[in-house]
């Protein structure tokens, strides 16, 4: 399968809920395999504002017509822009 069949496909997990959409494809050059597929177009109700996000290939069970995850969290929440001015207020 070529690199470039991913884009657009749609991201399930193994139990049928709906991630996004496969937006990029990140290589490791040096061990010559995919390391991450970018998502957009992410499921509000599971991704905090529906942001693009990165996931790890290895949690990629299948590829067909969809993109299957073996694993995927149930809620993933962003940082708060409040949460890194107190981290790296602490930090000085």
């Amino acid at each position: 399968m070529e690199v470039t069949a991913f884009i657009n496909l749609p991201v399930y997990t193994i139990w049928g809920k709906y991630i996004g959409e496969v937006r990029d494809v990140l290589i490791d050059v040096d061990e010559k395999r995919i390391d991450k597929l970018i998502l957009t177009e992410t499921n509000r109700e599971i991704i905090e504002d529906g942001k693009d996000v990165a996931i790890p290939y290895r949690w990629v069970s299948a590829v067909g017509d969809i993109v299957l995850l073996s694993y995927f969290p149930e809620k993933v929440a962003t940082r708060r822009e409040e949460e890194e001015e107190e981290e790296e207020g602490g930090k000085k």
